[in-house]
């Protein structure tokens, strides 16, 4: 039987064929009326997140108290970057959680920096995260005059020629540092061929995995990626300022030295004694104390992602962001919606960028819930951006649909109209 792909019955029907479908019961969802599709900014809270926050802090810390250092916390950096590492595809070793992205960027990037002899030239673009742009401009700051930032520009604002890359390329670039997927387009590099490239020019490439890691399938191994940093509240579910992750290639380990020197990066942090001497392997990008309650509920989301496999979470953002897309060219292009991310999905991540004029007063509609029929939670990114993030092991087709068919009542009533442009502090 032939189904219009445009209708709610389509959209029930791929829901009840979905293999992933049962996740979506292992996620905190109060108010079922509420669409959330910001889950590539903050995703949801795992049930068994609960849990593990409760035992983290009534029996770890509450009873267990400092004996918990030895009984669960210490390796916890170590043993949750594996899992990490099971995801992005690099080998056991290769991944520690640690910090912030930001500070992880800056300790990769000056420790490339100086290895990388003689070479003064760092390059990025203009559809990085602009935090990731920061980082980089402090680091040539404290560098001196000598060292050099390029930063290319996107033609159209939501992807980037290959060409312009490869061409920016030389025998004085230290670093290409990029977000493996853009957070304002959702375009996504292609990881593997920029790489062989870059190390063609004897170039060093730092990735940022926040907006792809949990819902692209990322092989550093097989790109034979250098290093990587990445968040882990996005689409990973580790709660708000839950810390970030590093990957340093095994190769590279012993030849690269963190700026942050900090007692967990100490071969043998308590034996206190005052000259430091860098641990072996990945544990030399650990720094402070690491934050244990925030990173003890990320192991339930992990576990998810490895049962689930990231294949077919991958196969169903896919299918997803299309159904998305096509449901926007349907009913959204004709009131002034441009489809602002890549249309080829082996280019594109797991959100959509729907592109309009009024778009913050449009995304403040969606979320205000006296004037649509259902809240909306997506989010805004100037100029003219309404990010609509799909987190497969969550997201369901009718609530796609659902939250097309209230933009399109939105904008055809003008009820938009109403809002003003105050903005929040987070948008």
């Amino acid at each position: 039987m032939m189904m219009n792909k445009y209708t709610e019955e389509y959209a029930l029907y791929l829901d009840a064929e979905d293999p992933l479908r049962a996740y979506r019961q292992e996620f905190l969802i109060p108010d079922p009326d509420m669409i959330y599709l910001d889950g590539n900014s903050l995703g949801r809270l795992p049930k068994g997140s609960v849990k593990v926050l409760e035992d983290a802090a009534n029996f770890q810390w509450g009873e267990r108290l400092i004996r918990s250092w030895n009984e669960n916390w210490y390796n916890k950096n170590t043993e949750l970057g594996d899992k990490i590492a099971t995801l992005a595809g690099a080998g056991r070793g290769e991944v520690v959680i640690s910090d912030s992205t930001s500070v992880n960027l800056y300790k990769l990037a000056h420790s490339v920096i100086k290895m990388q002899k003689g070479r003064k030239k760092i390059i990025t673009d203009d559809l990085n995260f602009p935090s990731d742009i920061y980082v980089m401009q402090g680091l040539v700051n404290e560098l001196g005059s000598d060292y050099e930032l390029v930063v290319l520009r996107s033609v159209d604002g939501s992807s980037m020629n290959f060409e312009d890359i490869i061409n920016a390329l030389d025998q004085n670039t230290a670093l290409l540092t990029l977000s493996h997927v853009a957070f304002k387009s959702s375009f996504m590099y292609p990881m593997k061929e920029l790489t062989r490239y870059a190390h063609s020019k004897g170039t060093l490439v730092l990735w940022d995995l926040s907006h792809s890691i949990g819902s692209v399938p990322v092989n550093l191994e097989d790109a034979n990626a250098d290093l990587a940093v990445g968040c882990t509240y996005k689409y990973l579910n580790g709660g708000p300022g839950s810390p970030a992750f590093v990957y340093v290639r095994n190769e590279l380990q012993d030849k690269l030295q963190s700026p942050v020197w900090g007692w967990f990066g100490d071969d043998q942090p308590f034996d206190f004694r005052i000259d430091y001497r860098a641990a072996g392997g990945i544990r030399k990008f650990l720094a402070g104390t690491p934050p244990v309650l925030s990173m003890m509920p990320l192991e339930t989301s992990l576990d998810m992602f490895i049962d689930a496999g990231m294949d077919r979470i991958r196969e169903k953002s896919i299918r997803q962001t299309s159904f998305l897309i096509d449901l926007a060219d349907k009913y959204l292009v004709s009131l002034g919606f441009r489809v602002g991310s890549p249309r080829d999905p082996g280019c594109r991540g797991s959100h959509v960028s729907l592109q309009h004029n009024e778009a913050f007063r449009i995304s403040k509609a969606m979320i205000n819930p006296g004037i649509g029929e259902r809240v909306i939670i997506p989010d805004f990114r100037e100029p003219d951006n309404i990010r609509l993030g799909i987190a497969p092991l969550y997201t369901s087709y009718i609530e796609i649909y659902d939250a097309v068919m209230e933009m399109e009542r939105i904008v055809k009533e003008g009820l938009y109209a109403s809002v003003d442009n105050g903005k929040d502090t987070v948008t």
